[in-house]
């Protein structure tokens, strides 16, 4: 699969530049640009390269732990299986990292706290 870098390099200095950033908490859903990345790390779609983002920890008003969803349904330590605004979909427990919030797009909505807590716990199981 050919990744495109160029066409990401355009998106990330747009996404540095931007001025402000938008007021986020723990549990909600983002839209997110994750560009194009190494190898087996997980990227955005689209032009814009995005994908939802679960906000797991908020350390300040700029930076966060985040981890990715997919459509995609795996059925494996590293994925948890979720409905999110009636969509089935997998959280990529093994992508979790830290991340600017210049990178936000939409917000989409949030997760229950029994729900991330839940979440928090496999990936601390999976991960740590």
């Amino acid at each position: 699969m050919q990744k495109d870098f160029d066409g990401w390099i355009i998106q990330k200095k747009k996404a540095h530049h931007a001025h402000e950033r938008p007021m986020f908490k723990e549990r909600e859903v983002w839209w997110c640009s994750l560009g194009a990345n190494v190898g087996d790390e997980q990227d955005g779609k689209g032009r814009s390269f995005s994908r939802p983002v679960l906000v797991i920890k908020k350390f300040n008003r700029n930076v966060f732990v985040g981890v990715p969803f997919s459509t995609q349904i795996k059925e494996n330590q590293f994925y948890y299986r979720i409905q999110f605004n009636g969509i089935d979909q997998s959280i990529i427990l093994s992508q979790v990292r830290l991340m600017d919030a210049k990178r936000f797009g939409i917000k989409m909505g949030e997760i229950s706290p029994q729900e991330v807590e839940k979440i928090k716990e496999r990936i601390q199981e999976r991960i740590f």
